[in-house]
């Protein structure tokens, strides 16, 4: 509270404005080869700058991807058959029951 010189109380309004947090961005691996691509594609001076401000990135990050690319660890994209997979030794008794009665 603030008095003035006129003994008149003033209360003071407390600043309730809310600041929003800065959340962390998570790539995705397709994301994260399409970057590369097009990194890979630039060639002018600045090209690869601009491109690091247009997606919001450090060159750091593509150290770090260029080093999973190379490791294959990008590579879990593919796509995968779903379910169970089938036991390699209940196939081979499988064809073995089957070689046997025949």
């Amino acid at each position: 509270m603030v008095q003035n010189s006129s003994d008149k109380v003033n209360e003071e309004v407390p600043n309730t404005e809310i600041v929003a947090k800065a959340k962390r961005r998570h790539f995705t691996a397709a994301e994260k080869i399409r970057i590369l691509r097009e990194v890979d594609a630039c060639q002018g001076t600045g090209e690869i700058g601009a491109l690091l401000r247009r997606e919001g990135i450090y060159s750091s990050y593509l150290t770090t991807w260029r080093k999973q690319r190379e490791s294959r660890e990008l590579d879990g994209l593919a796509p995968k058959k779903r379910g169970p997979k089938p036991n390699p030794e209940a196939i081979e008794l499988a064809k073995l029951r089957a070689s046997m009665s025949d």
